[in-house]
């Protein structure tokens, strides 16, 4: 597809199916989720109903790509069996949560060691990814996105050269790819903010993941200056990453037809700060015909 998908991530309140009219109603074409409460490890199976009622309004509202966010409960990194195969379990329902509703990318953050130290966490993610598939033939559609950490801790994922060694560890590397967020990002100290600092994340995602596996970005301001490994959002122009940092992405047209999610925050504004922050997106898009009709000027 060409053209920016621009969207937000949205309320499920009253069903999931409601997030698709919160999106429409800022003007976006994309939109973020979660599929259950994110707060729990479980929960109802999905509604039949709601289910239907995505399938049918998502394309009747616009709304081009869709991509659900898993528990942050799950911890695929842990050395201790029984929360890692809980952890397991928890993505499994996420993965067969989101192929009920048609949503192709579920984003995931890899997970912290522990204390068992990065290589071994590594491979801990990768030998339950293998187990995922082996179990999940019927999701074999449904990918899950690794996503780009601030490095917090013992929470792996902070670069992608480490992303890349999950993925190398991953027998079908299909079923996986990668999600940025740029407050992370920021965090883990790759400086995108000025046209060379972003030639050189770039260059780094071409020689380690490769800039197809990159199927979502995160649009996030950050609290937190460069190489703080902190994960604060704000929102867009108000924080270190600064309203020019999204400028080299949005521009770039690479990024045509992948996801750009706001995870901002709603401050009890609901709608009103999501519309607020794509507009300020929408201002640095340099070719209007990318941008998505809902959100152009009239």
């Amino acid at each position: 597809m060409s053209g920016l998908l621009l969207g937000a991530h949205m309320s499920i309140s009253g069903g999931v199916s409601n997030a698709l009219d919160a999106a429409a109603a800022v003007g976006s074409n994309a939109v973020q989720v979660f599929t259950k409460n994110n707060r729990q490890w479980g929960g109802p199976p999905p509604d039949p109903a709601d289910a239907a009622r995505w399938h049918e309004q998502m394309p009747a509202l616009g709304i081009a790509y869709a991509v659900s966010h898993a528990t942050y409960l799950i911890n695929l990194a842990s050395p201790k069996d029984p929360l890692w195969g809980r952890s397991i379990g928890g993505q499994k329902d996420e993965l067969k949560r989101a192929q009920a509703y048609g949503i192709r990318h579920v984003v995931l953050h890899p997970g912290a060691h522990t204390g068992s130290g990065e290589e071994a966490g590594v491979a801990r993610v990768s030998a339950a990814l293998n187990r995922l598939h082996s179990e999940l033939p019927e999701c074999a559609d449904t990918m899950t996105l690794l996503e780009l950490t601030a490095g917090q801790g013992t929470t792996l994922g902070y670069s992608f050269g480490q992303l890349a060694q999950i993925i190398a560890g991953v027998e079908d590397s299909s079923r996986v790819g990668v999600c940025v967020d740029t407050c992370h990002a920021l965090g883990a100290g790759y400086d995108f903010r000025t046209p060379e600092g972003y030639a050189a994340m770039m260059a780094e995602i071409e020689e380690t993941i490769g800039i197809a596996t990159v199927k979502c970005w995160h649009f996030n301001d950050s609290k937190n200056d460069l190489g703080t490994r902190k994960d604060r959002h704000t929102h867009i122009g108000e924080g270190f990453v600064g309203l020019e940092g999204f400028r080299p992405i949005l521009n770039d047209l690479r990024w045509d037809g992948i996801g750009m999610l706001l995870e901002t925050p709603k401050d009890n504004d609901g709608d009103g700060n999501d519309a607020r922050n794509l507009a300020a997106l929408v201002g640095l898009v340099e070719d209007a015909s990318r941008v998505p009709a809902g959100l152009r000027a009239a």
